[in-house]
């Protein structure tokens, strides 16, 4: 048994070198990429998609993500890795994961330590993942890795400690999530079969042995047909479950489930379900209880099949700000960027209450890595449609605008004009709380979140104008806004 560890750990200790040299070769030619965030994760060079195993170990933020080193476009998955003591500014550690084994590399290009999760039990973090080979069957299995000093990482000498599907799931059985309730350890994994998505439940004592539980929740029929990434979680008196959706092979917009969890039968029963990020570029969040007590939540900010002008540059994709997830009433989940973000704020103004007709230039509100904070003042104002535009340019053919229509009740931010990334219109719901709206913008260098309401509503997109494009507009259609505040900060880079 020994003999065959030791071939195991040698054997992924090579495909881990290789690819920390090939980071180390590569990491500077992206350094002066103009679209690299300030404020945002991203790995050092190369491809990256979900985050994974995100956790505290030993005082310090854990984030694992899906990553592919070696090019700027997908491929055969690794783990990278990175510790935070704030959330907000990161170190990269060595890569956890590499393929290296018969269920997670092969001859074929679809192969891989595909998502998963981490835990810590006693003085080790454990990390739980799926190894995927296209060829073989079963394609996907779950299997996990440990670490005493949570940075080397040996895999397990038994795996794949799930080593099949479940009988009410597929070939598509993948992306563990654990969490420990009372004494036991639990685990979603997402699966489908027969046209819906599932988070098919296991339950452990040594995280090693797995007895099957049953389906713990599944699509009404509208939710998609297999469920990427399920998150489910204590919330408050009740639990949520997340899901990424795929409907086909799309992916669609990632939602969240308000509901009761019985553990005694493996069953989350459904109330409330709510999309939890309308923009495009949101997808696999994944959270973790803090020392705190707070539920953080980090998303990746890209998304499938879109336009990545970063690729040019060798590299793509990052994470969203961290969020605190707050149940409101039992029916809202709400998003409030970690308080830990203030550290990065300079530069502070503030504009009283003021009212705009047509358009107006805020000639002091055009930093592009900033944060702003605006209250309008719905009793007052007369126009029907009003909002913001980011990032314009001089002659104003390019802009991000922030559109908040009365008439529908909707809150649209618009990205035809900008830039040279995708393209498209997100909608959200608007709700006039008390005469007013809030919204809290989080701009970086290529990104943009929108939180609306103190949270209800979330908006995340990726923009890619150009550099001097930098006017903040404040319009107004057919009537007049009133305005009863604008904050704004300058954000600081977390990256030396």
């Amino acid at each position: 048994m020994k003999n065959s560890l030791d071939s195991i750990n040698l054997k992924h200790q090579e495909a881990i070198n290789k690819a920390n040299a090939e980071i180390e070769n590569k990491k500077d030619e992206v350094k002066n990429s103009p679209y690299r965030l300030q404020y945002h994760f991203m790995a050092p060079t190369g491809w990256i998609n979900d985050p994974n195993g995100l956790v505290q170990y030993k005082g310090e933020y854990q984030l694992f993500y899906q990553y592919y080193p070696y090019a700027s476009s997908w491929g055969p998955m690794h783990w990278g890795h990175a510790k935070s003591k704030d959330l907000v500014h990161w170190e990269h550690l060595s890569v956890a994961l590499a393929p290296s084994e018969s269920y997670d590399s092969g001859d074929v290009q679809g192969y891989g330590c595909f998502s998963g999760s981490a835990v810590v039990d006693g003085e080790e973090l454990v990390l739980i993942y799926t190894g995927h080979v296209d060829d073989k069957s079963p394609m996907q299995v779950q299997c996990i890795a440990a670490s005493e000093d949570g940075v080397n990482f040996e895999k397990y000498s038994q795996n794949p400690v799930i080593d099949n599907f479940p009988s009410d799931g597929s070939k598509d059985f993948r992306d563990p999530k654990v969490w420990k309730h009372e004494e036991r350890w639990y685990m979603v994994v997402g699966s489908k079969k027969d046209g819906k998505g599932k988070a098919v439940l296991y339950v452990s004592d040594d995280l090693r042995n797995w007895e099957y539980k049953g389906a713990a929740a599944e699509s009404d029929g509208t939710q998609g047909d297999m469920w990427e990434c399920p998150d489910l979680f204590p919330l408050g008196d009740l639990h949520v479950l997340i899901v990424s959706p795929m409907y086909g092979t799309k992916n669609e917009k990632t939602f969240y489930v308000i509901g009761d969890m019985d553990y005694d039968k493996g069953i989350f029963t459904q109330e409330t379900c709510t999309t939890l990020d309308y923009g495009f570029d949101f997808y696999a969040p994944q959270t973790l209880v803090d020392d705190k007590g707070r539920r953080i939540m980090i998303g990746w900010m890209e998304k499938w099949l879109t336009k990545m002008p970063s690729q040019e540059h060798g590299w793509a994709g990052a994470m969203t700000i961290p969020r605190e997830l707050v149940l409101e009433g039992n029916k809202i989940v709400k998003q409030k960027p970690v308080s830990e973000l203030s550290e990065l704020r300079s530069d502070y103004k503030k504009l009283e209450a003021f009212e705009v007709e047509e358009t107006t230039t805020i000639h002091e509100l055009q930093e592009q890595v900033s944060e702003t904070i605006i209250d309008f003042n719905i009793n007052e104002t007369t126009a029907s449609e009003f909002g913001i535009q980011l990032r314009c340019s001089e002659d104003g053919k390019e802009k991000t605008e922030i559109l908040l229509d009365l008439t529908n009740k909707e809150i649209v931010m618009d990205r035809e004009h900008s830039g040279c990334g995708e393209k498209g219109i997100s909608k959200a719901p608007l709700v006039v709380k008390d005469g007013s709206v809030n919204l809290r913008i989080f701009m970086d260098t290529t990104s943009v979140e929108v939180f609306v309401n103190d949270g209800e509503q979330v908006i995340t997109n990726r923009i890619f104008p150009d550099v001097n494009s930098n006017k903040f507009n404040i319009f107004a259609k057919d009537g007049k806004l009133s305005v009863n505040s604008m904050e704004s900060w300058k954000l600081g880079s977390v990256w030396k």
